[in-house]
């Protein structure tokens, strides 16, 4: 909460459709601090507060993409010459380093990208170096009504107007790709993506098939179980870092502790929350990204509800939540741990036996290393795995041999019937055998 000396309106972006969630949403806001303040939407993708001398971050709403404090409201600006009075209004702002300019997201607005260009190209010279990131910001909500002002003190959306620019990958499986992206660089500081998406994690992405939020993981090298009895794309399985299962999101259990759990499940949210609140509590990940799909009414009370499910993580983890931009009749929750000192010790070992945990490099042409294909139990040489096969997937963590000899390099099978790789060799102490 922000109070201020000098009350100002405030002006608030959400998705089409999603104007009464919003409002409902900032009405429990201000009745948990016991004031009562008018709230309205005139227009799509708009919700309007009036003049309040507190605010809320933006991080405190769900439904909120952007937030504006409004200094300066144009509501009947001359379409021959619309710089001058925006350019004063932008005067009494105060001098700032960046000027923002967007309009609502919406089919109404999308004609007025060029008047927007041109607006911009001309104000953006009155921003001055001040030595800092202070920015001022220009709403036009039609070709001839404007609100000029200033994001929040700590700063407004990551994405001016809520509305990222990704790229969708080309080796993207689903479109659905761009939902963890978009979760990975909004509800994640810088802090927490460096020591949360680093290369050699463990995840488990539950509801995979075909794989687009698998692909994310994958592209940040990182150790991928994907649960789904759907097919998982082609290309991630040749990655070797991707094992499949053929199982039931809800009745998976994890071998061992991972760092990340995804999950993208078509479900009732309250039966995804719990779901998420007993793998925190059985200690089977250490961090989260998931997806609850919103009934078509009374979504925040949906949210709520699933809230309170989650709720207890809070002791121990930051619970942020968004209705992000490539999200559509659902909202994105992030559990991330409070404490990153911890999150630079993985808590998924990867299924190095010796304790050590493997380095995963890129795949290269060819032949893909299993980045930790299992090894003696006793220091033996860790061995360098072939891609799996089509066909069954092998379960990650599966035990290797008791032997500490030295481990041999693995090789295909070749024709004919194969060797047993756990049969005891002819002599004691001899050299362990080739495996097939």
């Amino acid at each position: 909460m922000h109070p201020s000396s000098t009350a100002h309106p405030l002006a608030l972006l959400c998705r089409v459709g999603f104007e009464p969630d919003l409002i409902d949403e900032l009405r429990a806001w201000f009745a948990a601090r016991s004031l009562v303040v008018e709230i309205h939407s005139a227009q799509e993708a708009v919700v309007r507060v009036a003049a309040v001398a507190v605010a809320p971050r933006l991080a405190e709403l769900v439904f909120a993409r952007d937030l504006l404090v409004v200094e300066q409201e144009l509501s009947d600006l001359d379409v021959k010459d619309r710089v001058t009075p925006i350019g004063r209004a932008l005067g009494l702002v105060g001098a700032f380093a960046q000027l923002v300019m967007l309009t609502p997201d919406s089919e109404s607005t999308k004609p007025l990208a060029p008047l927007l260009t041109a607006l911009e190209a001309r104000l953006r010279k009155q921003a001055t170096a001040t030595g800092d990131d202070s920015a001022a910001s220009v709403w036009m909500l039609s070709g001839t009504h404007a609100l000029v002002g200033r994001p929040p003190a700590d700063g407004g959306a990551r994405y001016p107007g809520g509305v990222p620019r990704l790229k969708f990958p080309r080796g993207a499986p689903s479109r659905s790709t761009l939902k963890l992206d978009e979760a990975f660089q909004v509800l994640l500081t810088e802090a927490e993506r460096s020591a949360l998406l680093r290369p050699g994690l463990t995840a488990v992405d539950l509801g995979a098939a075909p794989g687009g939020w698998t692909y994310q993981l994958v592209m940040r090298q990182m150790r991928v179980t994907a649960i789904d009895n759907g097919r998982v794309d082609a290309t991630l399985m040749a990655s070797g870092l991707v094992t499949h299962l053929r199982e039931d999101g809800f009745r998976y259990r994890p071998a061992r502790p991972v760092d990340w759990l995804v999950c993208d499940m078509v479900e009732k949210p309250g039966r995804v929350a719990e779901l998420v609140a007993r793998w925190f509590a059985s200690g089977w990940c250490h961090a989260a990204v998931f997806n609850l799909k919103l009934p078509m009414k009374k979504r925040f009370e949906a949210w709520l509800q699933a809230l309170q499910v989650l709720r207890p993580l809070a002791a121990k983890q930051h619970i942020r939540a968004r209705q992000l931009y490539h999200d559509r009749e659902e909202i994105t929750v992030a559990v991330v741990p409070t404490e990153l000192r911890r999150a630079l010790a993985p808590v998924g070992a990867g299924s190095a036996r010796d304790g050590k945990r493997s380095r995963v490099e890129p795949a290269p042409t060819g032949k893909t290393r299993r980045p930790d294909s299992p090894s003696g139990k006793t220091g033996g040489k860790r061995s360098r795995a072939e891609p799996a096969p089509t066909g069954k997937a092998r379960r990650p963590g599966s035990p290797s041999g008791k032997t500490g000899g030295k481990r041999s390099r693995a090789e295909p099978a070749p024709t004919g019937k194969a060797r047993r790789p756990g049969s005891p060799p002819s002599k004691t102490g001899s050299r362990r055998s080739r495996t097939r």
